[in-house]
């Protein structure tokens, strides 16, 4: 197939407009163009075109990743979810992570802390931060490191209670409801019942 133009694209600065014989208009970078020799009225074999169709491809993954990730922080695997549901080849999308992954766009670890920063100081345990990371998509390898920005569980439950109960002592009802309330944010029964017996509102081993 024939090139029958190339031209600067008006909207991106280093994109080129590759327009086909067929009406086909490929988007190259000028360093991707330049590293196939493209020029006007050049004949593309199949090999050929398939190559560039695949670059034009690749380029167009990486724009819509960095798009991505550049919008909010993400996973790994968030950000290939995201490509994934937007139409995007399994291949291009790998490619996509990798890149990103290489330029330091994008690192789980670095992710695990953040969310187990962001919940720890809203008041949250570790259950819940384990749910959060596993829902992320985070690997394992990454959970313990971001566990220890956690603050002491006792400090977190102690203002929770302090901010609902005040000075009042709750009844057996009101303290079932905070309790489940710890549950849900991700504090352990054995941390809840110590917590409540520094406030001298005993509580029976589960």
């Amino acid at each position: 197939m024939r090139i029958e133009e190339i031209k600067p694209s008006q909207h991106k600065q280093g994109r080129l407009l590759v327009k086909m014989e067929d009406g086909t208009i490929l988007r190259l970078s000028e360093a991707e163009a330049a590293s196939f020799g493209l020029r006007a009225g050049m004949e593309l074999d199949s090999g050929q075109l398939e190559a560039i169709q695949a670059a034009v491809r690749r380029s167009a993954a990486r724009r819509k990743a960095a798009e991505l990730a550049g919008s909010r922080a993400l996973s790994r695997r968030e950000l290939e979810q995201k490509l994934t549901r937007k139409g995007l080849a399994a291949e291009d999308v790998q490619d996509a992570a990798d890149w990103l992954e290489d330029l330091g766009a994008i690192d789980d670890g670095d992710y695990a802390l953040l969310v187990a920063r962001h919940y720890g100081a809203r008041g949250y345990g570790p259950g819940r931060v384990r749910q959060e990371l596993l829902r992320r998509g985070v690997p394992k390898e990454f959970w313990e490191d971001a566990l220890e920005q956690l603050p002491e569980a006792r400090e977190s439950i102690d203002a929770f209670l302090q901010k609902k109960c005040g000075s009042a002592a709750p009844d057996e009802r009101e303290r079932k409801r905070l309790c489940d309330a710890l549950l849900r944010r991700g504090f352990s029964w054995e941390e809840i019942r110590e917590a409540w017996n520094r406030l001298g509102a005993e509580m029976p081993e589960e």
